[in-house]
């Protein structure tokens, strides 16, 4: 337990300060213009601190603290290690996925689209976050019919490549640069096209692609004027859509918030040149006791921290905690100044509230589609508790599969559900290794005494045990999965087999299989877990396999070892960029020489003819 009078000894100056419980474990991360006040404050009367409060303050058994030499660089850094460690109490941005983030590689040659869940500093720019994925699959397809770019991960950066144009080219969605049918500067300029789409300036865009249109068809250059025209015909389609919401021209975020019963629906407006181009609702979950402006104030940060454009104005409906910090600390990024209004009256105060109204209905429909939800999980775990005869009902659900090809790169897959629901923070994945061959049987025994003999042994890991265990497979693969819960007197644990071809259900010391009525959620149920770790298994193995591949060709090419090898891979972005590579660039490679580049090359070339 943390001992408070070590608060004492704490500067009064800007900071950050991270919560860590008995594990090690950052749990909170905060910032403070004194460090010593605001931990301090912490430490009061429990009958003064939320209910989250007093169970975060149980929970700490250390306390670190970080200097800053500014209250603005103090919020920076806090965001910066929410992001990076996702502590337990504080709001997040995400409950149990990561928003997706489009990325245009403007890192490599001849830029490319592409959906990321990670914004990194690799010198590409990122737009996001999508909180709804579909809209961020429909702003893509629009770009692809519109804009000629390249969907392909191939290395361009030797040109011309030796196979012909794919698909794309003859179909007009790409302008070929992978064989050299396009200069790059021509091609960066569609590039710039896409960005100004992104950040919803559509019309500026479309007023430059009418400039170009008109100069090309003074140049008698028809057919880029043609081209020009029939991307500004489809942009101007897409801008009737747009609803006009100000008579200001400046470009704005409306953010507004509602809440449920312990659950936050933040909605974002953006607002460009004073239509409405985009919006985005995020869900913020275990709310319940955390007031309103915390919510707001961390929702911003968080927001923007990962933003790419900043608007001239970001309107919010009420007040939030650090605002004249935030501005600060916004211009900075955006190089100018961002103004962060809250209205109390006027045209901006009516669309605060408009943004506010769209919250709430969103956050309606998000609640009643989870009950239906919760109420569907409910009827099939009591459903599998009637059907299978258990004494209680399986609240946490484990399977495991078994994934090889011809008995090679043996892998098991062990997913977790809870409450009917996966919980993908407890899937477990093992390579097979006492058994030689495709022997599922032994497979799954090794799997199933692996993971419990690792609960036994104090595990934090595999510590949850479950109420109900599937197998992949029948009679057999059964069998030896209660062999080894035995072994290791676990055998309490009730285990059902799953045979997919009938989708029959292998018990125990039963002869005939269970058969689930086929329009039970029961069925449905343990067929999703089944049919989720198979999935895991699969991808596990695929992914092993690639590896070996990439390895075992790697591997015949004398001088090459171990460490050249992940080197080459490394920098040169796997096989197919280390077989288009030079001798110069072979050799650049960070442990290669000449006469190790020359063994590469000479191997690859002489493969190939």
């Amino acid at each position: 337990m943390f001992n408070p009078e070590i608060v004492e000894s704490f500067p009064e100056k800007p900071g950050v300060y991270i919560m860590k419980d008995k594990k090690a474990r950052v749990i909170y991360v905060g910032k403070a213009v004194s460090l010593k006040n605001r931990v301090r404050s912490y430490f009061q009367s429990s009958k003064n601190l939320p209910v989250k409060v007093v169970s975060m303050v149980s929970k700490i058994e250390n306390i670190e603290y970080i200097v800053t030499d500014s209250e603005v660089e103090a919020l920076i850094l806090e965001c910066n290690l929410i992001k990076f460690h996702r502590p337990k109490y504080n709001i997040l941005l995400r409950d149990d996925k990561q928003y997706p983030y489009i990325r245009i590689t403007l890192n490599q040659p001849f830029p490319r689209l592409e959906v990321v869940r990670k914004v990194k500093k690799d010198g590409a720019r990122y737009f996001g976050p999508y909180a709804n994925a579909g809209a961020m699959r429909e702003a893509i397809d629009v770009i692809n019919k519109i804009f000629p770019i390249r969907n392909c991960k191939k290395d361009l950066s030797q040109l011309p490549l030796k196979e012909r144009p794919c698909l794309n080219y003859h179909i007009e969605r790409c302008l070929a640069p992978c064989q050299g049918f396009v200069k790059e500067e021509e091609y960066i300029e569609i590039i710039k096209n896409i960005i100004m789409f992104l950040e919803g300036k559509q019309e500026t865009l479309v007023k430059q692609l009418k400039d170009k249109m008109q100069k090309n068809a003074e140049n008698l250059d028809f057919e880029k004027a043609a081209a020009l025209r029939n991307q500004i015909i489809a942009l101007e389609k897409v801008l009737e859509k747009q609803k006009i919401v100000s008579t200001h021209i400046v470009d704005q975020d409306i953010i507004a918030m509602a809440r449920g019963m312990n659950t936050v629906c933040v909605q974002v407006f953006f607002v460009r040149g004073g239509k409405l181009v985009e919006r985005e609702p995020f869900i913020l979950r275990n709310t319940g006791d955390v007031e309103r402006r915390e919510i707001l104030t961390s929702f911003v940060k968080q927001f923007y921290s990962n933003a790419d454009f900043f608007p001239k104005e970001i309107i919010i409906d009420e007040d939030i905690d650090d605002k004249e910090t935030i501005i600060e600390w916004l211009s900075r990024k955006k190089g100018s100044k961002v103004n962060v209004i809250i209205p109390k009256r006027g045209e901006k105060k009516k669309l605060g509230e408009m943004v506010a109204q769209n919250a709430r209905a969103y956050l309606k429909q998000v609640e009643s589609g989870e009950e239906r939800a919760k109420l569907k999980n409910y009827r099939a775990l009591e459903e599998l508790k009637q059907y299978l005869n258990l004494e209680d009902v399986p609240h946490r659900i484990e399977a495991f599969d078994i994934s090889n090809t011809q008995g090679t790169e043996s892998v098991a897959s062990m997913v977790v559900f809870e409450e009917a629901m996966p919980k993908k923070d407890d899937y477990r994945k093992f390579k097979i290794r006492t058994v030689e061959g495709p022997n599922d049987f032994e497979s799954i025994k090794e799997a199933v005494h692996r993971r419990f003999r690792r609960a036994l042994s104090g595990d934090v890991k595999f510590e949850n045990l479950p109420d109900l265990l599937i197998i992949d497979g029948g009679k057999g693969q059964l069998k030896y999965a209660r062999e080894s819960l035995k072994e290791l007197d676990l055998d309490r644990i009730p285990t059902i087999a799953l045979a997919e071809e009938f989708e029959h259900i292998f018990m125990e010391g039963m002869d005939d299989p269970i058969v689930l009525p086929e329009d039970s959620e029961a069925l449905y149920l343990v067929q999703r877990v089944r049919d989720e770790a198979h999935r895991f298994a699969l991808s596990f193995h695929r992914t092993l396999r690639r590896k070996k591949n990439l390895h075992s060709v790697l591997e015949d090419i004398p001088g090459v070892g171990k460490v050249r090898r992940l080197a080459l891979l490394k920098s040169l972005g796997g096989l197919e960029g280390i077989k288009r590579a030079s001798v110069e660039e072979l050799t650049a490679v960070t442990g290669m020489n000449k006469k190790a580049a020359e063994a590469v090359y000479k191997y690859f070339n002489s493969v190939q003819k």
